[in-house]
């Protein structure tokens, strides 16, 4: 277990959180880059956890890079930076477990780079955030130019990213780039329950989450060959099975799955 991430169970059956703790504002430095990825790549093997929500306590989610590790940076430092923390976010990406991240307060810089790597995105009244790094001379460069177009839309992304200005909550669910708004004290019990409800789900969510991850760059017709092989597959666990024969037996929605 790391220093400054956790790996913590026992919220909700078959759910984690993967906690930052790195006081005062969960600053993404090295080390905590290196402590995600560690800790990706140990979910990524737990057969046991269905669902993960990512949290920063309640009251900072993760307010962005330590900038102290930008001084006197030059284009290779800014290089090798920029792939770290894109491999650690983007095997956070292809976890497969369902990945929810609860937002309280800021989600700045590489702290909004790291919840848009996540699923879903729950925040709660006092939440801020955004892509400031353009105030500081440069452009976000953990996925921000990336997935906050493919969240948001284009000419949205351009206007957050060249301003730099924050969002708060209301704005961020309206644009698309937050899922739900919660009270801050019941944001996290939120985001548990969420995870709960996929972690008792069968196991063709998984596969489901992989289709989606799979497809979504390539063109509509080898998209659809991946699905046809993850449809097929869903054909070889036991859930399948047990929700076909529930829903003849008792109609739609009765079906008990053991994720398998």
């Amino acid at each position: 277990m790391g220093e400054f991430v956790r790996i913590e169970t026992g919220a909700a059956e078959g759910v984690a959180t993967l906690r930052l703790d790195h006081p005062k504002v969960n600053a993404l430095n090295a080390q905590v880059v290196a402590e995600l990825h560690e800790a990706a790549d140990e979910l990524a093997g737990r057969t046991d956890i269905r669902a993960v929500v990512i949290w920063g306590g309640p009251k900072v989610f993760a307010a962005g890079a330590d900038i102290n590790e930008f001084s006197g940076m030059d284009a290779a430092g800014g290089r090798d930076l920029s792939q770290r923390i894109n491999d650690a976010l983007q095997a956070l990406e292809q976890l497969p477990q369902i990945t929810i991240c609860a937002i309280n307060g800021y989600a700045l810089g590489g702290g909004c780079e790291l919840a848009m790597a996540a699923e879903f995105r729950l925040v709660g009244e006092s939440a801020v955030l955004g892509q400031p790094e353009i105030l500081l001379g440069l452009i976000p460069g953990g996925g921000g130019t990336q997935r906050l177009s493919r969240l948001v839309g284009i000419t949205k992304a351009k206007e957050l990213i060249y301003s730099g200005r924050n969002v708060r909550a209301d704005e961020a669910v309206a644009i698309g780039l937050a899922s739900a708004v919660h009270p801050d004290d019941q944001l996290y019990d939120e985001a548990v329950k969420l995870a709960a409800r996929y972690a008792a789900g069968p196991a063709a969510i998984t596969l489901a989450k992989k289709a989606i991850l799979d497809g979504y760059f390539l063109s509509l017709d080898e998209a659809l060959e991946v699905e046809v092989e993850a449809f097929a597959t869903c054909f070889d666990t036991d859930d399948a099975h047990t929700g076909v024969a529930s829903f003849l037996e008792n109609g739609p929605g009765k079906a008990e799955f053991t994720g398998s």
